[in-house]
């Protein structure tokens, strides 16, 4: 009866404590945050590629906890002003990063 008992509280304990291995830390992601991030990365490339005046090859995305970081090589100052406010208006994106350059 005590082994019966006590099952319960064992499930619990192992749940708890898979549930925190997937929590997320100030330099690592957790899964829930990590597929967020894909679909922001995904949606910013897809909106910078559907400009046709962008370059998008050239355009690095990548996303950690919502923070877009846009870096690479384009032609004028326009195309990075241009690329940052497409990359702000997407859903999700909490700021944005410019490390793009002039060539």
């Amino acid at each position: 009866m005590k082994i019966s008992r006590r099952i319960p509280t064992y499930l619990l304990a192992f749940t708890l404590v898979a549930l925190a291995g997937c929590a997320s830390t100030a330099k690592q992601e957790g899964t829930g945050e990590y597929v967020d991030d894909a679909v922001i990365t995904t949606k910013v490339k897809a909106a910078i590629f559907n400009e046709p005046s962008l370059k998008s090859t050239e355009i690095n995305v990548e996303t950690f906890k919502g923070k877009v970081q846009l870096s690479g090589f384009v032609s004028t100052q326009a195309d990075i002003n241009k690329a940052v406010e497409i990359t702000r208006s997407v859903k999700g994106v909490i700021s944005v990063k410019n490390d793009m350059h002039v060539k």
